[in-house]
This record gives C-alpha cells, structure tokens and sequence, in this order.
C-alpha cells in the first residue's frame, strides 16, 4: 500500500474534484463526532464494479457462473474481494476496497420471507465498485492522506507502478479543484404510497398483529416519489441535503445511472478486527428553536415509556443476531437508550458490541444481521412478511445498509434511511417509524413526516422547510 499526504482540502471540494471520473463514492461525516463523524471518505474511477440482482451476480458486466455466483450474492462478493486482500494497519485507515450498498430485498433471499408485490426495479440487490485509491480526509487533525493499493495489478512491481501513477493522477485533479457552481431546480410534486388514513389504518393493522400476538413491533414507511425534471444535478441536490441534514453517515454514490444521496444518523455493522460494533436507533422527536424547549423534549423522550420499551426490544434482538456469530457471552450493551441530537431530531440511540468468532468476516457479519433490526421489528422474521403485506412496494435501497468493506477486512455500514435514489427521471424517498400497541396512529404518520422534513428541504431549497410534500 501506497500512500501520500496532502494538504487539508473540504471533502466537498475533492469530491467535486474526483466527479469528472466515473463511479464517485463519498462517505462524508458531514455532522462532526469525535468518533462517528471524524473521517470522510472520497473515491473514484473504480477498477471493478460487482452487481448481484435477479439471483446472478455479474462483475463488470460479465456473468460469475458456477459456486462463486453464491445463493444470495454474497459469496459471489466474497469470491471478488479474495484476490486483493491486505494486512490491517488502523493507522492508515480505510485501504481502499468496495464501496456500495445492500438493499433492503436481499433480505428475501437470506432468509425465508415473503417477496414484495411491486418492485420499480431502480436498484440491484447489491451493488459494489471496487476502488483502488482513496481520499482519507481527518476531520479532527485536518490531514488529508490518499491512498493507493495498485490493485488490480497483483505483483509487488506492477502493483507499485500502478500505485505510484494513481496517486500522481488524484494528487493532480485535487490541486486543481475549484469551485462547482450549484444548480436550481424547481420544487417537486413528491406523492405518496399512503394517504394520512391509509398510514394510520395501516398502524392499527400492525397493532392488531401485536394484540394476537404475532409480534411486538413493525416499522412501516410510506415511499414518496416525485418526477424529476432533464438535466437534473444530483450532487447539487446532496450538497444541500448535508446542509439541511448534516448526519455522521452521509453518502454520495454514482452507479450510472442510479445517485443514492444520503443522510443517514444510524450504523448498522462496524467490523475492525475482530470488534463488532451497532447502533440502533429508536425512538425520535422533533427539535425546536428554543434552548429550554429543545433540551425538555429531549428529556422527556428519554422518559418516554413507549420509546425506551421499543429501543430495548431491537437491543434485545440484535444482541440474539450478535450471538449467532460471536464469541460466547462477548456481546455487551454498552450504552442502552442514549440521546443523540440531530439537525431536525432527537433519537434514543443505542450501542451494542461483540467479538466476532474465530475464522469468521465481514461478510458473515451482514449473512447474519441483515436486514437491521431497527427497521423491520420483532420478531425481525414475522415483522419483515407483515411489512411486505402492508407496504404493498419492494423497500428496494431503503432500510437496507450503505458502506464499505476494506481490503483489510474491516466494515462500516449505515442504515439507509434518510436516503435518497434517483435515476434520470424520478426520484425515491422513504420514512416510516417503529409501531407498537402503544402507538398513536396520528402520531407515528406525524413522525414520518419529522424525519423527511429535511430532505424535502434540501430538494426545494428557496421555500421554507416544511414536513409534508
């Protein structure tokens, strides 16, 4: 591994700088924390692009046959990363490796659940490019590093020669950024899946599940779409999503003809080394102007009965997730129910952690645990076939995980909510809420609309911020 320091440039601007190149991925901690919204992450111009959709998985276009194409896609992912993996080192930080995202449906086929009705087809199952050099921006010591691993070439000399021209070429296009005029669109006409009536009978028909004792809990979410008009700049579009919504797991990726912009405040699965590490978060209430109120809502969701009980029930489940593949009596909830703060929210948040088993990876870790917890229910399996029932619609990206796997081996994914996808000609949105026998129907739709305020905000920037379509 090759690597070149540089000087402290915006992660904006590099990304701007990297977007001449196909396949720009930025994991961009546009919410600063010390610990989750330290590194942002800028790359482009990957050497392979995996996709797994429709039961086949394909690398660069081209069919993997045989046992690596795998049962689900994963070892098929598996079988791509094989030939370029390398030692860890945390002081280098991310290596380089596969940038991309799992959706939500490929949860059909790691596990024995109904198939949605309708799927718009706008997203593969998975999806993943591999990069080879990386931009790793330290928000915390201002030091910017790139990173080059000259891959694909596989021999110590072909691999340095590659490296080396790499790093001279992302050097150069980062000393040259300069500013990208941003575009205006019009406001969208976003519509929604649900109406107020049908969401809210939709929440009495999960209570009623509950009261016969199917499960304990469902997120369901309405899907809002909106027609997108020519020449419309996805990156303009995220760059003002990170202002209205600046999150510690914002992302930017460019598949072609798919832009996923996200702002999502909540990681699935970290693995470095052996140390696994999720933060599930429920339980949301909206923030206000004033100090005193703002710090009173925020305590009273603390308190809140009904949102405590519904963060320790998906503690409870993803501790049995954890345990499947961990090592025995490992898995620890250090932080149960803490707040977080967000630009627009509140969340009760908490932070569960194991010790991954002896022999096991990265991809055993999603095998396991995906979809997260959070945003199907308990139990996750029942909970998974009633939200197909009532959302009619393929989640598709939505709900599912966005991240990067290192050519170390490590992990790091969020949950993909508050996330956008787009192709040319429409554009996808989604938010639901957790709903158990204590919800109140007006107030779960209520909450829906809290958690898309800001990212209809970012899509009509001139008017003012608002909740609803």
């Amino acid at each position: 591994m090759w690597t070149r320091e540089i000087p402290f440039i915006d992660p904006v601007a590099a990304a701007e700088a990297f977007s001449s190149l196909p396949g720009l991925a930025f994991l961009d901690s546009a919410m600063r924390h010390e610990t989750l919204g330290r590194v942002s992450i800028v790359a482009a111009d990957p050497f392979g692009r995996f996709r797994y959709a429709n039961g086949r998985a394909t690398l660069d276009g081209r069919p993997l046959e045989g046992r690596q194409s795998g049962e689900t896609g994963l070892e098929a992912l598996r079988a791509c990363l094989a030939p370029y993996r390398l030692a860890g080192d945390e002081g280098t930080g991310f290596p380089g490796g596969a940038i991309g995202y799992f959706a939500y449906d490929l949860g059909a086929s790691l596990e024995r659940v109904r198939p949605p009705a309708r799927r718009a087809g706008l997203t593969d199952d998975i999806a993943f490019n591999l990069y080879d050099t990386v931009l790793s921006i330290d928000h915390d010591s201002r030091t910017c590093r790139l990173v080059a691993t000259g891959f694909p070439e596989l021999t110590e000399s072909a691999r340095a020669d590659r490296a080396r021209a790499r790093l001279d070429r992302f050097a150069e296009l980062l000393a040259a950024a300069g500013p990208r005029p941003r575009t205006e669109t019009p406001p969208l006409a976003w519509h929604s899946n649900f109406t107020r009536a049908s969401y809210e009978a939709a929440v009495e028909t999960v209570r009623d599940y509950i009261r016969a004792g199917d499960i304990y809990q469902a997120n369901i979410a309405q899907r809002f779409e909106a027609a997108l008009p020519a020449g419309y700049d996805p990156f303009s579009l995220y760059h003002r999503l990170r202002e209205t919504n600046p999150a510690t797991f914002g992302a930017y990726l460019s598949f072609g003809a798919l832009t996923i912009a996200s702002s999502s405040p909540e990681r699935f699965m970290k693995l470095q080394g052996r140390a696994v590490e999720t933060r599930p978060i429920k339980g949301t209430v909206r923030r206000v102007e004033d100090p005193a109120e703002d710090r009173a809502l925020g305590e009273a969701l603390q308190a809140n009965v009904k949102e405590r009980a519904e963060n320790i029930m998906i503690v409870d489940l993803l501790r049995n997730d954890l345990s499947r593949i961990c090592e025995p009596h490992s898995v620890k909830v250090p932080v149960l129910c803490g707040l977080e703060s967000y630009a627009s929210v509140h969340h009760l948040v908490s932070v569960v952690t194991g010790t991954l088993r002896q022999g096991l990876d990265a991809i055993d870790l999603i095998a396991a645990t995906f979809p997260g917890g959070s945003i199907t229910g308990a139990p996750k399996l029942r909970a998974m076939d009633i939200i197909t029932e009532i959302e009619g619609d393929a989640r598709e990206l939505y709900c599912g995980a966005i991240g990067a796997i290192g050519f170390d081996g490590s992990l790091d994914t969020s949950i993909a909510i508050r996330t956008v996808f787009m192709d040319e000609a429409r554009a996808v949105l989604q938010a639901g809420g957790g709903v158990t026998l204590l919800s109140d129907p007006a107030a779960e739709y209520e909450e829906t609309l809290t958690k898309a305020a800001r990212v209809f905000a970012a899509f009509e920037p001139d008017r003012n911020e608002r909740g609803a379509p």
